[in-house]
């Protein structure tokens, strides 16, 4: 392995620890590297808490090092005054010859900003090392900045023999498709979100928490959908455990093109990223217009014999996972 791709490949490691707790800011890593050793490591944790450059300067125990190390960095460095000064006059600040970036920031109060004011300040600048691996630890990020919508993750259970719901139940609550280890994995699923959305529907006929309470995590904000105001503010969705949002006729219009509408109605509040879990008619209205990046289904080990049909999607490049006897399929919308 190349020596930049080495400290560029701990700089994302460290980066995914921030995974559902940075939003609105984007996912990165850094270390400072002396005589081919890791003098000093961070991420960014939290937005308005110290980026990623930062913390791993500030973990270097003797400063003189600094002037004859380099920093590497998986996103390039902001060059603006946000909550946090710019991260390139720290690194200026420090004297830091060489610094190696992964890719650059769309963003664009930062987008080659930041690389051209190190390069003013002469330092060695180099760019796009392991630059694909960096865009898609950031695929939430730079799909809001680029697409100018969120990432937008569709997930749904169904049965063997198709369908994602029994044509009745007793009560309104779920119908379990999978098995508790796959239902799990799908809150800590949420925890790496920044919202949630279902329609009316779903929130009628199974009245579901939305919340990662089987995963150690940040709970997602909650969307719903009710065009027309019909759902109760007894359910679930309503209680203090999340944000919970919803869009009525009063927030976009439902007669034409309702996934670009609620796309751009999230992108409009700041939504960079939102796994959509039901029911079949809202995922089907993002499947019909393309509005997607990427689907996780899973496949339970169980027949329904009728009842609501799983949406029909077509799609290229599956990646399977069998987790006990549930299937998971994998797969994503490229352009």
């Amino acid at each position: 392995m190349k020596i930049h791709e080495k400290y560029i490949k701990r700089c994302i490691e460290l980066a995914k620890n921030g995974l559902g707790t940075t939003y609105p800011n984007p996912l990165v890593g850094s270390v400072v590297v002396y005589n081919n050793e890791i003098i000093g490591e961070g991420w960014h944790k939290k937005a308005g808490e110290p980026h990623a450059e930062v913390n791993a300067i500030y973990s270097v125990k003797d400063k003189s090092l600094l002037s004859k190390s380099t920093i590497y960095v998986s996103l390039e460095p902001c060059s603006h005054f946000g909550k946090t000064p710019p991260c390139c006059d720290l690194i200026i600040a420090n004297n830091i010859p060489n610094v190696v970036i992964g890719t650059i920031d769309p963003f664009a109060k930062v987008a080659g900003n930041g690389i051209k004011k190190l390069i003013e300040a002469e330092k060695n600048v180099t760019i796009g090392i392991l630059e694909e691996e960096c865009n898609e630890l950031n695929k939430r990020f730079f799909t809001f900045h680029t697409k100018k919508r969120p990432y937008i993750i569709l997930k749904w259970a169904e049965s063997q023999d198709g369908f994602i719901a029994p044509s009745s139940k007793e009560k309104k609550e779920p119908i379990w498709i999978t098995n508790e280890f796959s239902r799990q994995l799908v809150h800590k699923w949420r925890s790496e979100e920044q919202a949630i959305l279902v329609g009316t529907n779903t929130i009628i006929d199974d009245n579901p928490s939305l919340t990662t309470r089987d995963w150690a995590g940040n709970n997602p904000i909650r969307i719903v959908l009710d065009q027309n105001n019909r759902i109760s503010k007894e359910n679930h969705i309503f209680d203090n455990q999340a944000k919970t949002v919803s869009i009525s006729k009063d927030n976009i219009n439902f007669n034409t093109n309702i996934a670009a509408e609620i796309a751009n109605y999230l992108y409009n509040n700041d939504i960079q990223s939102v796994i959509i879990e039901g029911g079949r008619q809202t995922l089907q209205t993002f499947i019909d217009e393309s509005i997607w990046d990427e689907g996780r289904v899973f496949k339970g080990n169980c027949s329904l014999n009728g009842g609501t049909k799983a949406p029909n999607i077509k799609f290229k490049n599956v990646k399977k996972q069998q987790i006990l006897d549930d299937e998971l399929l994998i797969f994503f919308n490229h352009d």
